[in-house]
């Protein structure tokens, strides 16, 4: 038996981070990440839980494993896409089984300049054997979900996103229903509260960490509707570290500073941000997901979270990633203590337990257990979260259809216009008109083609795609509503 395993840990030391490894694009990168692998390397106590997003290269991979492989001797590196899925997930403790997971939906090839649909996005899954029972397995799933570039729900990938969350929610809750213990981290790019967030805590059957200890978090950056329909002051950027969780456009961060501050910082220069200046764009993108059956005796309590990697780089002066890391600890707790807690009724805040919050007695399953689920852990969601889901999946379903039609009209149009162009070559009166009908008939074929591709190809492909997850999603709504879902609007690939 490997040694990390012998005994059962007292916790779970657990960090997350986006990277931001882009090649040729995110600047100072290899000293960037280099810097991240020496951090967590060094950090005090040690990580045994580690999820990396958007290490994109080999390269940063293995610099990182060169420095954390005396901690961390586990790791796996997941290929995905095209480009590769940029995540890892490394491990003091052995990883038994892995496998990667792509998203059915996720981004459109048009989108080109984003990229998303050409890294193959998914779920890194890992199950790690951290002890030495039979059913000491946790089991971590480490994401980058789509992400937004406009404000909800005006966002066009909006209903990508939601379905990705439907996944990992799945994968999650079927770990919890094995008796394993999750964790489910990564780049989530959504706001708490949010659908897709309430997609993952109530279907996944997992506890948002961060608002374990911190109930009043914001709910989105202060600029952001949801936050804004509160009526909070605007926070400073101290206080969105410590309270908010922010990791993501934070004044704090070098590659969220205006172009001028950028040069100044490239050039050597010190820049000075006061840590108690407003910070109206910071909000939390990055999440650490908990849940899980344990044992009555020794349940496992949130006892620590916190936003890492905030110091720049020693030389640079930089940041080492455009997003901080989410950093927890899951300790073992007593059963007498517990019972305190449940007796007082304190299972979400952590004034009463030195600041730490338990899982909530649903979440608190025994073995003996997984056939009773309290009502307060429902198998379902909402039924409005349903209806919900299925109203922006017809939405977005007929945006497809039409886009669908323009593209494979266009190619039926290009291909005689393209023949009409090279047929008018012979009557040509001069040479520079023939080239240009040449031209003319070459790029409005290709692009046509192109089109074709895509309206035939690529949305067919997402339709029958957004087909499954209605269905599931109708599927779930029925059950949950004690109806038979009775199947419809069948129709052909072509259809």
């Amino acid at each position: 038996m490997d040694q990390n395993t012998s005994e059962r840990p007292e916790a779970f030391q657990i960090f997350t981070l986006n990277c931001w490894g882009l090649k040729y694009i995110a600047k100072w990168r290899k000293e960037r990440l280099d810097e991240i692998g020496k951090r967590i390397a060094n950090a005090s106590p040690a990580h045994n839980i580690v999820g990396l997003q958007e290490c994109w290269t080999t390269e940063d991979y293995k610099a990182i494993r060169r420095y954390t492989k005396g901690v961390l001797p586990y790791g796996k590196y997941y290929h995905s896409g095209i480009f590769g899925g940029g995540l890892a997930i490394l491990s003091k403790w052995p990883i038994v089984e892995s496998n990667m997971h792509r998203y059915p939906l996720n981004g459109r090839p048009t989108a080109f300049f984003r990229g998303d649909w050409y890294v193959g996005k998914g779920i890194a899954c890992a199950k790690i054997k951290y002890g030495p029972g039979v059913k000491d397995i946790v089991e971590v799933f480490c994401t980058h979900l789509h992400a937004p570039y406009e404000r909800e729900p005006h966002d066009s990938y909006l209903c990508h996103r939601t379905a990705q969350a439907w996944d990992i929610a799945k994968f999650m809750r079927d770990a919890v229903v094995r008796g394993h213990m999750v964790v489910g981290l990564g780049d989530f790019n959504m706001i708490p509260e949010s659908l897709a967030h309430r997609i993952v805590v109530q279907h996944g059957m997992v506890f948002d960490t961060w608002r374990s200890l911190h109930p009043d978090s914001s709910l989105g950056a202060a600029i952001d509707e949801p936050e804004m329909r509160r009526g909070h002051e605007v926070p400073s950027a101290s206080f969105n570290l410590s309270t908010n969780g922010t990791t993501c456009d934070s004044i704090l961060n070098t590659w969220r500073w205006s172009s001028e501050d950028k040069k100044r910082m490239f050039k050597g220069e010190t820049v000075h941000i006061d840590p108690e200046s407003q910070d109206p764009r910071g909000k939390r993108l990055d999440y650490v997901f908990f849940g899980g059956i344990q044992t009555a005796e020794r349940p496992w309590r949130i006892s620590q979270t916190s936003i890492g990697m905030i110091e720049p780089h020693p030389t640079l002066g930089c940041t080492l990633s455009d997003h901080f890391s989410v950093e927890v600890v899951v300790n073992l707790s007593s059963a007498q203590s517990d019972a305190r807690h449940l007796e007082n009724g304190n299972t979400h805040h952590p004034e009463d337990s030195g600041g730490e919050a338990l899982l909530p007695p649903a979440k608190q399953l025994t073995e003996g257990s997984l056939s009773q689920i309290s009502s307060s852990m429902s198998p379902y969601l909402p039924p409005s979260t349903y209806e919900e889901i299925l109203s922006m999946i017809s939405t977005y379903t007929l945006r497809e259809r039409l886009q669908r039609r323009w593209r494979l009209g266009h190619f039926l149009a290009a291909v005689p216009i393209s023949v009409g162009c090279l047929v008018a070559v012979f009557w040509s009166p001069h040479e520079y008109v023939s080239f240009i009908l040449m031209l003319l008939s070459t790029l409005g074929l290709g692009t046509g083609v192109i089109d074709g591709l895509i309206g035939g190809l690529f949305v067919g492909s997402e339709l029958r795609a957004l087909k499954e997850f209605e269905w599931e999603i109708s599927n779930s709504l029925a059950l949950s509503t004690g109806r038979v879902l009775e199947e419809s609007d069948l129709r052909d690939w072509y259809d």
